[in-house]
Order: C-alpha cells, then structure tokens, then sequence
C-alpha cells in the first residue's frame, strides 16, 4: 500500500490519498478527517499508524507501508 500527501491551494484542504500495489486509488480523504475513510477499506484499527507517517511525510512524496 502507498500514500501520497498532496498539498492543498487556497481554500481546498490538504488530502491523503491510499493506493494498492497497483497503484488502484483505494481512499482519498481530508488529512484532517481520516476515519470514516479508514474505516470505509477495513484500515480503522491502523489509523494511528497511517497518520502518524502522514504527519512525517513531505508533500507530494511517496511512501509505501507494510500493513
């Protein structure tokens, strides 16, 4: 699984967006709401573990997880 952290510009939010080893979107969600996403792909019980690498990771940077 991969993440990726896009910036926002102006009035849009910053957004995390969830991707599979083929790199299929599985969830895009507001960096400041992530639950409901988390919990919609079965990722809930890891959502502490996905925003903490989150908070660490730059900006339209890629980071793959091992979950």
């Amino acid at each position: 699984m991969y993440i990726i952290k896009v910036k926002g510009v102006a009035k849009i939010p910053d957004y995390v967006q969830l991707r599979d080893e083929k790199f299929t979107l599985l969830a895009y969600f507001r960096v400041d709401r992530p639950e409901k996403a988390l919990d919609k792909v079965g990722l809930g019980s890891h959502t502490d573990y996905i925003m903490n690498q989150i908070k660490d990771l730059p900006f339209g940077k890629i980071l793959k997880l091992d979950i």
